[in-house]
């Protein structure tokens, strides 16, 4: 889908930053995806993953998804296989308006969503756990459950409260639906004010999903931080995504943050990719938006030290956005290359005059 559109602006931005300032970046193409399944019927071959895994420090990962692959198989495998298999345990996804123009709540601006998403992302009700019997007959059962664990909960927790001390933000909340699910859950609520105790300048506060979910939209502006399970925090961040202008303008990265809390040890520490999907009714139209890719491939370069670089790419966003430089879904009328050369004229101008 719309992954192979908008992963190259990203790697081209990348490309213009690393050649300016001499940064140290290689790129590695992997060929994975549908087209790769259907003609070889493997999602994830081990070669590749031997690759990533020891020689790779990390991976920018486009859309997956495609209809003729209708149960999805070969996306979980390699999404999955990466999460799980390098043990991305903290799915980080920022929920930040960056234009007045794409704010939609009356009566709000863009500076009142600023807000971070701490998501488990290797527990929880993703874990497939569960089965189907008698299938297709009206004594059906299907069962999926969610698998929560002390170190799980409390190092995704743990990497939100530090997340928020460094950052200066000084509110937590931690999201759950313990009164409905009292055994796992509560496993959230207790780690959550265990570890609270030690962040005492930091306010922390435990809220039912469905409370966070109306009140994301009744107030943005009080929310700083959240963490919470797997399920929960995809679902919120598409909420969230709302908030900023759509699926196109939503980031993440998926970090082993803390190798004290897991027993994987390869090379492999972040993945990077757009929240959007694959969006097969317009792949190939040349509307896709890359901002979502863009900023991912900012959240990396922060993560690699690089924050006046990152800075750039983010308000390089900000700038197109405020220009009109957008893509259909932002109410523009410019097309994925049209935008993507803008903001490579836009980066390579700021680079010249830094």
């Amino acid at each position: 889908g719309i992954g192979q559109e908008v992963v190259p602006v990203g790697v081209e931005l990348l490309s213009v930053i690393w050649r300016a300032k001499e940064v140290p970046f290689e790129v590695v193409h992997f060929d994975l995806g549908a087209d790769r399944f259907l003609k070889e019927g493997v999602g994830f071959p081990e070669d590749v993953k031997r690759v990533i895994w020891h020689e790779c420090d990390a991976v920018l990962l486009g859309a997956l998804g495609d209809p003729r692959v209708p149960d999805l198989g070969y996306a979980r495998e390699i999404l999955f296989g990466l999460r799980f298999g390098l043990d991305l345990y903290c799915n980080i996804r920022p929920v930040i308006c960056l234009s007045d123009v794409l704010m939609p709540l009356r009566g709000k601006r863009a500076s009142d969503c600023d807000i971070v998403v701490f998501r488990e992302n290797t527990e929880g009700s993703y874990v497939g756990v569960g089965g189907v019997i008698r299938q297709g007959t009206q004594e059906e059962i299907a069962i999926n459950q969610e698998v929560h664990t002390r170190r799980g909960v409390e190092r995704i927790i743990r990497a939100a409260f530090e997340y928020a001390a460094q950052n200066q933000r000084k509110r937590v909340h931690m999201a759950d639906k313990s009164n409905a699910l009292p055994q796992s859950h509560g496993l959230w609520r207790r780690v959550f004010a265990e570890v609270a105790r030690d962040f005492p300048e930091i306010e922390a506060k435990a809220i039912y999903i469905d409370t966070l979910c109306l009140e994301l939209i009744r107030a943005p502006e009080n929310f700083e931080v959240i963490v919470t399970n797997n399920l929960f925090g995809d679902i919120v961040t598409d909420l969230g995504a709302a908030l900023q202008g759509g699926l196109g303008m939503a980031a993440s990265a998926n970090l082993r943050v803390d190798n004290r809390w897991s027993h994987v040890r390869a090379r492999c520490q972040a993945l990077f990719e757009p929240v959007h999907g694959s969006a097969p009714d317009i792949a190939g139209k040349g509307i896709a938006n890359p901002f979502a890719t863009v900023l991912s491939v900012a959240m990396m370069l922060g993560h690699f030290g690089f924050g006046a670089e990152e800075a750039m790419l983010v308000e390089g966003v900000r700038e197109a956005i405020e220009n009109g430089i957008c893509t259909p879904d932002l109410g523009g009328h410019y097309g994925t290359r049209e935008v993507a050369q803008w903001l490579e004229e836009w980066l390579r101008r700021s680079l010249m005059h830094r």
